[in-house]
């Protein structure tokens, strides 16, 4: 009840406060524009954006970067309907549908979908947000060390499945975010390890610079081919915005599909929008009655991934918000501002702090509202934004991610840290390892590490401590569970084989 008093009063000082009202439009208008640019993600968007927070107070800075995030999420789409690329990894779906609405005359009336969708997905995901995320913090109050030990490892154990057909190579690059992770003070005796001499990397490895580096500056080079070349086979012609309400009233089952997956999948740590649409999207192709022109500009393809893309935000945040596992990368940099606003996630940011999380609840609301908005008064001109001069944008991106990683501690050493994982990420690209792996291990192996530690101590080095607790004993058995599946179902096939061969 305290929090929904807190919602009320936010929201009336938003639209009461210019200041705090032209965040969430700046916000809401610069999440646009990054996500409808290929080769610009929404974690791309949110890192390259993030310095911008430091001087914000905590309020005014989620009010911001939540404009940011939803937004970007639906900028994705613009992109993946006009020129058949996506902006966002979330919008790999749409194109498959949206494309070929607009190359048949329908582009308007693809992205009128696509923003329809968004938003009510948007909304769909923010009430569950609301909703769900005050059980599981108090659920979670009940945890100490043990649990969260338990829980880290949990998350990092799903690290397997963020990376589909990649499983090992996502492992590696999970591993080595955790030893990045290891890298400075030690916790609990602050004696310094693998700093290799160096005072720049004795209080770690900040995030923000790895991923400025990791999205931004290497998501740069990657796609430089793919932003050169986008330009050739841009829709020209919007045509009609608004169809037809029978044609509209008939899609309501599936945007009520596709956003009950998005909360589901993307409530699961490491999981991702770009898991949630795949899902959304085959489920949708297999209840819809156009099933079978599916790929040819159905409408119903266009929206059940896009629900799934904006319902996904609210629940990647519960994770987040309640536990301190990101649900994806972009919560994962939004935990890193908060992390550097003083503000650690988890069940007490509830009990302490119920002002900043109705701040984030109004700044994703505020920000669907203005996306929503913006989206249909503006759509006639995202024709022109596909055209923008490509150079001035690689020069202002990178010009942004040097003074974002400096402004962080005014520290030369975090723009080296920026460079060199800028390196790491490309060459991690060309070698087919994914990189959202290393952020994870990043931000959870301190976690993992302080809480195991604790266990281990409070318990006078017994590793029963996580057997005997059974919050504890639960998240190790997911953990055991979500490690020995994937080894079965390669096994089965072997097994069915030698039954035959019997």
């Amino acid at each position: 009840m305290a929090v929904f008093f807190e919602f009320v009063t936010q929201f009336a000082d938003i639209f009461s406060n210019p200041y705090m009202l032209l965040l969430s439009v700046v916000g809401t208008a610069l999440g646009i524009v990054f996500g409808c640019l290929p080769g610009i993600s929404s974690t791309m968007a949110l890192a390259i954006l993030l310095p911008i927070s430091f001087s914000l107070a905590p309020s005014e800075a989620i009010i911001f970067l939540m404009a940011v995030f939803s937004a970007s999420v639906f900028g994705g789409s613009i992109s993946a309907v006009l020129i058949n690329i996506p902006g966002t990894p979330g919008a790999i779906v749409t194109q498959l549908d949206g494309y070929p609405m607009a190359r048949s005359g329908r582009a308007g009336e693809a992205l009128f979908y696509a923003l329809g969708a968004s938003t009510i997905g948007g909304v769909i995901g923010l009430i569950a947000l609301i909703l769900i995320a005050p059980i599981v913090a108090g659920a979670a109050m009940q945890f100490r060390s043990p649990e969260f030990a338990m829980a880290t490892v949990f998350g990092l154990t799903l690290l397997a499945y963020s990376t589909p057909g990649a499983t090992f190579l996502g492992i590696l690059s999970g591993c080595i975010g955790l030893i990045c992770g290891m890298v400075g003070f030690d916790s609990l005796t602050d004696v310094p390890r693998f700093d290799f001499g160096s005072s720049a990397l004795q209080n770690g490895i900040n995030l923000v610079p790895v991923t400025i580096g990791l999205f931004g500056i290497a998501e740069i080079i990657r796609n430089l081919n793919v932003t050169s070349e986008s330009g050739k086979t841009v829709t020209r012609h919007i045509g009609r915005i608004i169809p037809p309400w029978a044609e509209i009233r008939r899609l309501w089952k599936a945007v009520l599909r596709g956003s009950g997956i998005g909360i589901a999948v993307g409530a699961i740590p490491a999981a991702g929008s770009a898991i949630a649409v795949a899902v959304s999207y085959a489920q949708e192709q297999r209840l819809s009655p156009r099933g079978k022109d599916f790929g040819k500009g159905v409408p119903d393809g266009v929206v059940a991934p896009e629900a799934s893309n904006n319902a996904a935000v609210g629940g990647a945040l519960v994770p987040m918000m309640t536990l301190g596992i990101p649900g994806d990368t972009m919560t994962a940099v939004l935990m890193g501002a908060l992390l550097i606003h003083g503000l650690r996630p988890g069940p007490q940011l509830f009990v302490e702090h119920a002002d900043f999380v109705a701040s984030v609840y109004v700044g994703l609301f505020v920000a669907i509202l203005l996306t929503a908005a913006m989206g249909f008064l503006l759509m006639k001109q995202f024709i022109r934004l596909m055209q923008a001069p490509r150079h001035i944008l690689v020069v202002a991106i990178i010009l942004l991610c040097v003074i974002g990683s400096f402004a962080i501690r005014n520290n030369v050493a975090d723009v080296g840290v920026m460079i060199a994982f800028s390196v790491v990420g490309y060459v991690m690209y060309r070698l087919e390892i994914p990189v959202a792996p290393l952020a994870f291990g990043l931000i959870l192996g301190p976690i993992l590490e302080e809480n195991l530690r604790r266990s281990l101590i409070v318990s006078d080095g017994s590793w029963m401590v996580f057997v005997e607790r059974p919050i504890a004993l639960a998240m190790l058995l997911l953990s055991l569970a979500a490690v020995l599946y994937p080894v079965f179902g390669a096994l089965r096939p072997k097994w069915a084989k030698a039954d035959v061969g019997k």
